[in-house]
């Protein structure tokens, strides 16, 4: 049986560790990338039982260590079968006209940036085997905006559009591409946004049951494995308790 190596981004926590965890118990070959080397080397103690892995400790920010990063992968980690682009934030919750720039930056840097600069790191060997799959990590937030969401909403809307974009240019080398878009999922996201504000980050989770990172990599798991010539395009999935991003339904 042929193994199969997954590259996946902001790998430390949330969709990114659930999905590390699923892919590894299923056998494939695992490529994980974050900031916090000290998460990292702890999850290759614990995956490297079930799987190979191979971490890669780079902020998607940095566009030369992403480049030099990725390049430097020796066999069997460096044919990418499958690229997650997963490393994503959300920093603030402010209107457009009180809103911090440096918060703006991180969005745009991380959300749109970083996913190109490891999209580009990666593509060449799968441009060259005309074989590969991208899966981009994208929001709800992408698809609505909502009030405070200004910025962000317009990093996850860049998401939509490039893996339109991905999905064009790549057809004739027989890539797939296509986005997992969730509403939400209780993760380390809110505390980010809020800054560490964790009593103001649990509320956004309170009042109904909302989508784990299992749920999602489970998502990601489903979409991997069709056969070749089906392509998910653009998945969206929200806890049934959600409607849109303004509406859901909480129990008082």
């Amino acid at each position: 049986m042929d193994i199969k190596t997954v590259l996946i981004t902001g790998a430390t926590s949330g969709i990114g560790l659930a999905t590390a965890k699923l892919f590894a118990k299923e056998g494939y070959r695992l490529v994980l990338c974050g900031r916090r080397l000290e998460r990292l080397e702890a999850l290759k103690d614990e995956l490297g039982k079930q799987t190979e892995v191979c971490t890669l400790n780079f902020d998607v920010r940095d566009k030369k260590k992403v480049m030099e990063t990725i390049s430097s992968l020796i066999a069997p980690f460096d044919s990418i079968d499958i690229l997650i682009n997963n490393a994503g934030n959300a920093h603030g919750l402010d209107p457009i006209d009180t809103g911090s720039v440096d918060d703006w930056e991180a969005m745009i840097d991380i959300n749109v940036k970083g996913l190109l600069y490891v999209s580009k790191a990666v593509l060449p060997q799968m441009v060259s085997r005309k074989s590969g799959h991208i899966i981009n990590i994208g929001s709800t937030a992408g698809k609505e905006v909502y009030p405070k969401g200004n910025v962000y909403c317009a990093s996850k809307h860049a998401v939509d559009a490039i893996n339109q974009g991905m999905r064009l240019d790549l057809n004739e080398y027989g890539i797939r591409v296509g986005a997992v878009n969730p509403g939400l999922v209780e993760t380390e996201f809110s505390q980010v946004r809020f800054k560490g504000d964790v009593d103001r980050a649990e509320t956004v989770y309170k009042g109904y049951q909302p989508l784990r990172p299992e749920d999602i990599a489970d998502i990601i798991h489903f979409v991997v494995t069709r056969p070749y010539h089906v392509n998910i395009a653009d998945l969206v999935v929200m806890p049934t308790a959600q409607a849109s991003s303004t509406i859901v339904k909480k129990e008082l």
